[in-house]
């Protein structure tokens, strides 16, 4: 194993995740194995290809044999344990089936959004030292066979690219082909299965600033954390999941790949985000769990009042990546006839924080939920020290599902003396342990020395009939240092106007330093694959703003 790729955290630290209970060496492929001796022909997958629009579905049993399949083929093609095979592909049923046999053989799996492009993919198949490169044919007109070609040069430890739907010698299908009758599986890879302690996943983060980082995880770290979450909502056998956020990303990795398989459940996914599309789904299907971030939501909720007999198996709807304005719970929830419930997490520490569906309504409406067993939260001062409940500052985090570190970037895996991890994001803790996220620490506007709550302004500015998405981002100023800028996208392009705005605030009683002040009115907000606004993109085009407009 190149050390490289280990698990970043102590012995003792592990000691002491084993010792409470937390981490249970739990694997995948061993839910997959119980699903397999208890209902082996229960749907596990169903797949719906915007690209070929084919429906495919594959029970538990037709699973295993694709997850064999690969797994012998990646170990002839010369994959090792501890070596990085990526892969680049959309929400189709060859990813899942790739994780389980980079698991079955011991390797490493890296997932990589179908938005990136050579910048991104040279940085990170180079810093992974990828070994296999998997990418679609054809997705959204897009060629990844010629960018993957283009690669190669640069890239000496990646010795295969294999194209799914290929036409030529390095098809996915073609290098990985159907296992010879009386295929001695085990005799072929077994014993490769890794420890839980083991780094099975490394996934970038989105790259909003700087260099991306490779965040690496473990059987212990990820389970530790789905085991929680399906407990909380009670997932269960029965449950049918709607996955569209990308399975690239760590909302879509593990609550629409891992989880299903965990709970035995059936996942659908859905590769390309049309609201319509996603409606027959979840008609169709029977859909009774999806989640996503807050466009996601505002889409179904729209579907649904014109379709509502659509969601009539729809249950729970969880969003995540970013706090969900508070008109829109409430609307999504009359619509949709479902529990809206909130969550907030990251890459490096997985959803830390979930509504529990029997909550009150204050908490489902106005905090982003109430931890995890096996986590912890406090909110630290600039001084470090812990702020009383309802006092806003530094979200810290410590626990069973934290990351085990940044491939190669071991001075960024930073913990305080305690093993806490600064999330970077603001927020408050009530009494009850309900968190609410007030910002980014980088988010952040002082306006002549008075801290603007940002994401309560966003949340009133939600509320006027006419503002579809707000954003409010700091702009310089000589005198003050900031002022606010709200970059606002209109409802069928509605005209809207600093005048508007203010008078809208003012019904709020809220402080005129809290007042934006500057509109820009935009067709589209700039945001990452999993739905988060691109903030400092909006505070780069701020730069040059000066108020009242």
């Amino acid at each position: 194993m190149n050390p490289a790729f280990e698990a970043m955290y102590t012995d003792d630290y592990a000691r002491r995740m084993h010792a409470s209970g937390d981490w249970r060496n739990e694997l995948l492929l061993s839910c997959l194995d119980r699903a397999l001796e208890l209902a082996p022909d229960h749907l596990a997958i169903v797949d719906h290809n915007s690209m070929t629009g084919r429906r495919t579905a594959l029970t538990y049993r037709a699973l295993k044999a694709e997850v064999d399949r690969l797994a012998v083929g990646l170990a002839r093609l010369g994959v090792g344990r501890g070596e990085v095979v990526s892969f680049q592909l959309p929400n189709w049923w060859q990813f899942t089936a790739l994780h389980l046999a980079c698991l079955s053989i011991g390797a490493i799996s890296n997932p990589l959004m179908p938005i990136f492009r050579e910048r991104e993919l040279a940085f990170m198949l180079e810093l992974a030292e990828a070994r296999v490169l998997v990418v679609p044919r054809l997705f959204r007109g897009f060629d990844y066979p010629a960018m993957a070609a283009g690669l190669r040069a640069r890239l000496p430890a990646l010795a295969h690219v294999l194209v799914v739907d290929g036409t030529d010698g390095n098809a996915f299908e073609r290098a990985l082909p159907p296992l010879e009758p009386g295929c001695d599986v085990a005799a072929l890879i077994g014993g490769r299965r890794p420890h839980a302690d083991e780094v099975i996943e490394i996934m970038y983060t989105s790259g909003t600033t700087g260099e991306p980082k490779g965040v690496m995880h473990t059987s212990n770290t990820t389970f530790s954390n789905v085991r929680t979450f399906a407990e909380r909502l009670h997932i269960g056998p029965d449950d049918v999941f709607l996955m569209a956020s990308p399975m690239a990303h760590q909302t879509g990795f593990l609550y629409g790949m891992v989880m299903p398989i965990a709970a035995r459940a059936t996942a659908c996914y859905q590769d390309v985000w049309e609201p319509a599309k996603a409606t027959d789904i979840i008609a169709a299907e029977h859909v009774t769990f999806t989640m996503g971030s807050t466009p996601f939501l505002a889409d179904l909720a729209d579907a649904a009042e014109q379709r509502p007999e659509a969601f009539a198996s729809l249950e729970t709807f969880v969003s995540a990546g970013a706090p969900i304005p508070r008109a829109l719970v409430r609307r999504a929830r009359e619509s949709m006839q479902a529990s809206i419930l909130s969550a907030w997490g990251m890459t490096e520490v997985a959803a830390c924080t979930l509504t529990p569906p029997e909550a009150p309504e204050d908490k489902a409406f106005e905090t982003d939920g109430s931890l995890l067993p096996g986590m912890e939260l406090r909110i630290a001062a600039p001084d470090g020290t812990t702020l009383a409940p309802g006092q806003e500052g530094r979200l810290l985090a410590r626990g069973c599902s934290v990351f085990a570190g940044y491939l190669k970037r071991p001075q960024l895996y930073a913990f305080d003396d305690d093993g806490w991890f600064d999330t970077g994001d603001l927020a408050r803790l009530d009494a009850e342990g309900y968190v609410r996220i007030t910002g980014r620490a980088k988010d952040l506007i002082i306006r002549g020395g008075e801290n603007i709550p940002v994401v309560e302004i966003e949340n009133l500015l939600y509320q006027h009939p006419a503002v579809l998405e707000a954003a409010i981002v700091g702009m310089p100023d000589p005198r003050l240092g900031e002022r606010a800028c709200a970059f606002v996208v209109t409802k069928d392009g509605a005209p809207l106007d600093l005048p508007a705005v203010t008078e809208w605030l003012g019904r709020f009683n809220v402080s005129r330093t809290y007042w934006p002040e500057r509109i820009e009115v935009l067709e589209t907000l700039p945001r990452t694959p999993s739905g988060k606004i691109q903030k400092f993109q909006l505070r780069e085009r701020a730069q040059s703003l000066t108020p009242a407009r």
